[in-house]
């Protein structure tokens, strides 16, 4: 068993959720700026097949996803600096 120094797996969890983040962003400008009569599709979980979605739901659906995200990275942040406050005392 590989030993890792505290702080490695919350770094590597940093990383992770800022690239969802982006990725996110991302998607929820995309259907922000899609037309009132463009179709939305979306994935299912673990498969190539699409289903028709009704856009504004989609859209705050994403919303939702993306402040879930930025709530759980500013988490893993003030744990990071609560963690090098008790180290420097």
């Amino acid at each position: 068993m590989a030993v890792r120094p505290e702080g490695v797996g919350e770094a590597a969890r940093r990383e992770e959720l800022s690239r969802r983040i982006k990725e996110q962003k991302v998607v929820v400008d995309e259907l922000s700026n899609l037309k009132k009569n463009r179709k939305v599709y979306r994935q299912q979980p673990n498969s190539n097949i699409f289903f028709l979605a009704d856009r504004t739901e989609t859209l705050s659906q994403c919303k939702n996803t993306l402040d879930e995200l930025k709530k759980a990275y500013q988490e893993t942040e003030n744990s990071e600096k609560t963690k090098i406050k008790k180290q420097s005392t």
